[in-house]
């Protein structure tokens, strides 16, 4: 006879705490929660001059973005390895895979005029008075050669201890592409990948609940270090920044969702919420990967299909930082450089803003994808120097355009290709606090219909 008492007659730790208030509050709300306060502590290190204030919000927020950014090389190699791999089972793997890629183009044409326009209509580097004198290009721009060199690796280790993601995604598409080659002898290779992502979207998974810490210590650090002061000369260029990024993400994909799927918006908005306001904080589209694919999948988007369509767009589907961000910064720096732009600049940085979005990687920032841009337009480099101090302001925003499209494309092409649950679609569940990690998806039988939830 058996000893072993039942898993319930005990509850463990975590259990407790789940059924506390603590334990009940919606994930959200202490993501607000952790907004709210840090704002108020940064606004109350800067007025008081409390310095260890001001140092304890940096560090709290330093060590949760260096916690994001560990798993990053493994997460990206492994997961982009494991889809594509994955793919030999996905019915019409090839079409879903160029509809995927049309999607991820035609938005990024959509948010890009929506930047151009609002540049022309408002004139952010106009009347701005900046100083450009003294300031230098960065030390590492981004040109068309770099960005075609930079996809290829000179040396593995480099590329995972220096965080090339985009030479890491080469890597693993290469590796998927020769696991499906080989076939049954490449089969431990895959179920090893398969394990260590599992692993690491576990271990992610947990530095993901200290997001509302994580936001106390980020919100607070800027109001803190740059106060609102700084907002002044910038002022136009960041209600752009926001207004585009929410034309976009509200105004755009809901369309889309509307006429080009059929589908409820606000089934989506409900659904994706928890990997949006992530984005928003943590400022990262890679490290919001796995909430990306789980909201994804929750929506209804069948798993052999998201595994494969989430990490890669979280590496190259940036309508935020690769569309509405560099069209208004370059419109800014050509302005405040008093350099006029026509026809020919407006189509070379649509043109930059869908082929070169790979050069973003998913990563915190967009200073690759705008130093890039200016190179392709012949603006001064020196003028990424003027919009680096309110860079974190910005990025906020244009990360969780980011993942919004990134969850929203695979959604648009499930519902075109009719394998989107509808069901699921329109019973989503908003918060994933009481929820484990998704584990990696078990390819379905050719035709069959994925599960309705991660």
């Amino acid at each position: 006879m058996s000893t072993a008492p039942e898993a319930t007659s005990s509850p463990s730790v975590l259990a407790s705490l789940r059924n506390s208030k603590l334990g009940k509050t919606p994930f959200w709300a202490q993501i607000v929660a952790g907004l709210v306060l840090g704002v108020a502590l940064g606004y109350l290190a800067r007025a008081a001059d409390i310095s260890w204030l001001a140092t304890t919000l940096e560090t709290i927020g330093r060590i949760f973005v260096q916690l994001l950014k560990l798993a990053v090389p493994p997460l990206v190699f492994t997961a982009i390895l494991v889809s594509v791999a994955n793919l030999r089972n996905v019915t019409n793997a090839a079409r879903l895979a160029v509809r995927t890629l049309l999607w991820f183009a035609i938005t990024s044409l959509i948010a890009v005029a929506i930047g151009l326009g609002l540049g022309l209509l408002t004139n952010p580097g106009e009347g701005t008075h900046l100083k450009t004198e003294g300031l230098k290009p960065p030390k590492s721009t981004g040109s068309w050669i770099d960005f075609l060199t930079g996809i290829f690796p000179t040396n593995i280790v480099t590329a995972f201890t220096e965080v090339e993601v985009l030479q890491i995604v080469f890597l693993a598409i290469v590796a998927g592409a020769a696991i499906i080659k080989l076939g049954a002898k490449a089969e431990p290779v895959l179920k090893l990948s398969e394990s260590v992502l599992e692993l690491i979207q576990t271990a992610l998974w947990w530095v993901i609940r200290l997001s509302p810490l994580g936001t106390l210590g980020l919100i607070g650090k800027s109001v803190a270090k740059y106060g609102w002061d700084l907002l002044e000369p910038f002022a136009t260029l960041t209600v752009d920044v926001y207004v585009g990024c929410a034309l976009v993400l509200f105004g755009v994909y809901s369309l889309l969702l509307k006429f080009a799927a059929g589908l409820n918006p606000v089934n989506f908005f409900k659904g994706a919420w928890p990997a949006i306001q992530l984005a928003f904080v943590s400022r990262s589209s890679v490290g919001t990967l796995p909430v990306t694919r789980r909201v994804t999948e929750r929506l209804g988007v069948p798993s052999e299909y998201a595994s494969f369509a989430v990490p890669f767009g979280a590496t190259t589907k940036m309508d935020g930082c690769a569309a509405i961000y560099p069209s208004l910064a370059a419109i800014f720096v050509a302005q405040v450089y008093g350099i006029d732009l026509g026809i020919k600049d407006y189509l070379l940085i649509a043109f930059v803003s869908v082929i070169g979005s790979a050069a973003t990687a998913g990563l915190t920032g967009a200073i690759v994808m705008l130093t890039l841009t200016l190179s392709t337009l012949g603006l001064p480099l020196e003028g990424v120097g003027l919009l680096l101090a309110i860079d974190p302001i910005l990025d906020m925003m244009r990360t969780a355009t980011n993942v919004a499209g990134q969850a929203l494309v695979p959604i648009v092409v499930a519902a075109r290709e009719k394998t989107l649950d509808l069901v699921a679609y329109n019973n989503p569940t908003g918060d994933l606090y009481d929820e484990a990690p998704a584990p990696v998806a078990v390819p379905a039988q050719a035709g069959a219909k994925a599960p309705a939830t991660a």
